[in-house]
């Protein structure tokens, strides 16, 4: 792998997200594609952006029924992303269905926690305020469902890692120490995330929205 980090082109516009991906393809791992990017511009968008010729990471985020993420996953077969997205809290059955119907050598995680929670928002959704428990308790069903890995943030992906020691593991809300958190709880710099055993770093503001974006890339990537 020539870099961990994959850069978040959280955007709706096709023409801005190719020029950042452009600024950056030699200091990244590849890009990363979420929902504002895939509702605004859809499968072509994709298409134009993989021409780019760096890995995509779609992160759609699926959570629905067993048979409706499997078929949804089945609709982006020609896109043969590199990662794609699931939610664990989905369970089993829609675990294993989206790892079966993903293209070969397409690495399907779980997402466990999103790193916009704490245990304060868990609480108002009914669970423990332990974010902790709950994403090692969807990291235990992630491995046991087959998929590759699961997405957490960098608090407890330590502990994920000593109990799957061949998972993938995603971190995101990843923050050099100078930068601002933003919408971010559970941030960690990325030298102590790759530490802790993150297998690729998900950032963006950080670098998108730096003066020179591949500069700022090249000063991440030389800290890990």
């Amino acid at each position: 792998m020539s870099s961990r980090i994959y850069v978040a082109l959280d955007t709706p516009e096709l023409e801005k997200a190719k020029a950042l991906a452009q600024k950056v393809r030699h200091h990244v791992g590849g890009i990363k594609l979420g929902l504002e990017f895939f509702m605004s511009n859809g499968r072509h968008g994709v298409h134009e952006m993989a021409e780019i010729g760096v890995p995509i990471f779609l992160d759609l985020k699926f959570h629905d029924i067993p048979n409706t993420v499997a078929k949804a996953i089945q609709a982006l077969r020609p896109l043969n992303p590199a990662i794609l997205t699931v939610h664990a809290a989905g369970g089993r059955a829609m675990l294993e269905d989206a790892k079966a119907a993903a293209p070969e050598g397409t690495k399907v995680v779980a997402v466990t926690m999103l790193t916009s929670l704490d245990g304060n928002d868990m609480t108002a959704i009914g669970l423990k305020a332990d974010p902790h428990e709950q994403v090692m308790r969807l990291a235990d069903l992630a491995r046991s469902a087959g998929v590759d890995g699961i997405v957490c943030s960098g608090e407890e992906v330590k502990a994920a890692h000593a109990a799957w020691k061949d998972g993938f593991f995603v971190v995101p809300g990843v923050r050099p120490a100078d930068a601002q958190v933003g919408d971010q709880k559970r941030v960690v710099t990325p030298r102590s995330a790759v530490d802790a055993g993150a297998s690729i770093l998900v950032i963006g503001r950080p670098i998108t929205q730096a003066e020179d974006p591949d500069a700022a890339a090249r000063a991440i990537a030389a800290t890990l």
